[in-house]
Order: structure tokens, then sequence, then C-alpha cells
């Protein structure tokens, strides 16, 4: 099946899949069934069966798959097997976060330039990344090959920068500012709203109590006679 073809919901778990099977390695556990990772990850062992097929054939009939063989194979797909250059914009609280953070990833995708707009931020160091002004992002991104731009600025500022990001050149966006941003189709772009993610758990709060006193406070259905 083309890449093309395959849902969203699909690329997102392999990420999943991924981190748990580091972990087993770590351990130095050699194989797994479809069934340990489905109990693991709290998923349906047939629909993990289904997403790594979509890719390949990669377990074996009462062995399971092979931990390390399917780690290169998820890596392979994910396209993390070779270095991914990424830009941030926004050298905020945030921006710094996710830098420091940055700097003890083992993965291929690293931040590696920082740009804000604000002068007071511009030649600080984020660990051994100096704050670039916005005006040399275009020639940055050339320079240093780089294909995907993290937005961490406040909402009124996200569409300019994620206009600029296009122009640049990048191919894919992580948004954090709080906004809806338009970009052409060809630019792949995800949301990283956890204000919107942690807002709608106080849904769940006490919900079942609730639902128990809605019930409770129903009046009997009339009936015709």
């Amino acid at each position: 099946m083309k890449a093309e073809k395959i849902s969203e919901a699909v690329v997102r778990r392999l990420p999943v899949y991924l981190r748990h099977l580091t972990e087993l390695h770590k351990r130095e556990v050699m194989t797994v069934s479809s069934q340990e990772l489905g109990q693991k990850l709290d998923l349906n062992p047939a629909q993990i069966r289904k997403d790594l097929a979509y890719f390949g054939d990669f377990g074996r009939k009462g062995i399971g798959y092979d931990v390390s063989y399917l780690i290169e194979k998820i890596r392979h797909i994910l396209k993390l097997d070779r270095q991914i250059n990424v830009a941030l914009i926004g050298a905020g609280n945030l921006g710094h976060a996710l830098s420091n953070y940055n700097m003890y990833l083992k993965e291929s995708m690293k931040i590696v330039a920082v740009f804000d707009s604000y002068t007071p931020k511009i030649g600080t160091k984020i660990n051994m990344l100096t704050v670039q002004p916005i005006e040399e992002l275009k020639e940055t991104v050339i320079e240093k090959g780089i294909r995907v731009g993290i937005i961490t600025v406040p909402d009124s500022e996200a569409q300019r920068v994620a206009d600029q990001l296009v122009e640049a050149g990048v191919e894919a966006i992580l948004n954090f500012a709080p906004t809806v941003l338009k970009v052409p189709a060809e630019v792949r772009i995800h949301a990283a709203d956890f204000t919107t993610d942690l807002l709608s758990l106080a849904y769940y709060l006490d919900n079942g109590k609730e639902t128990e006193v809605h019930d409770n406070d129903k009046q009997p259905e009339e009936v015709d006679h």
C-alpha cells in the first residue's frame, strides 16, 4: 500500500510502538508479540498487526516480532534513519524548554537553529545554539537543509511566522500557538495545543457522578391513556 493512502491515525501510532520497542531493547528483550504490545499500550493486538502490515511482513507466526529488527524498520518508515534538521521560532519559555529537551534526544530530528524577533534575545545562547534574528530564517533554512519548523510564538504572530517558514522552504510545521494556521496543501502542519487538551479533561471530572445525578433528576414520562 502506498504511503499516501495510510491514515494519519496509523502514522501517529508508529512512534508509540517505537518508544515501547526501544524500552524493550534497553531491557534486552529479543522478541515481542502483538498481544504483549497490545496489553502494554492498551491497544487491540489485531490493530497493531494491521498497522504494521501496511508497511511489510515483520512478524513470525508463533514467535512474534524481532524487537531490534522492528525498531530498524519503524525508524526507516518514519524517516528517522537519517538526520532531519528543525528550526524553532520563538525563544520564550516554551522554546527554551523544547531546545533543552532537544539536547538530550537520541532521535534523528534535531533543532539546529533558533530564531526570535525580540532584539534583547538575539545573540543569547540556548544550550549550544545562538538565537538568530528572524530575518536570517530563509538563509539558514537553505544553508542547514532545514525541513521542519516549530512555532512557539504568540498567536498574533504565528501566521506571519508560518508564512515565513513556507517561503523559506520548510516541508512541515509543528504549531504550538493556540490558533489555526493556513499553509499551502503541500506543507504538512500539526497543532500541539496542550491547552485545549488540558481544558477538555475538565469535562471528564466527576462525569460519572454528574450523569447519575442527571438521571435521578429526570421526571417520569407521561403516558397517554
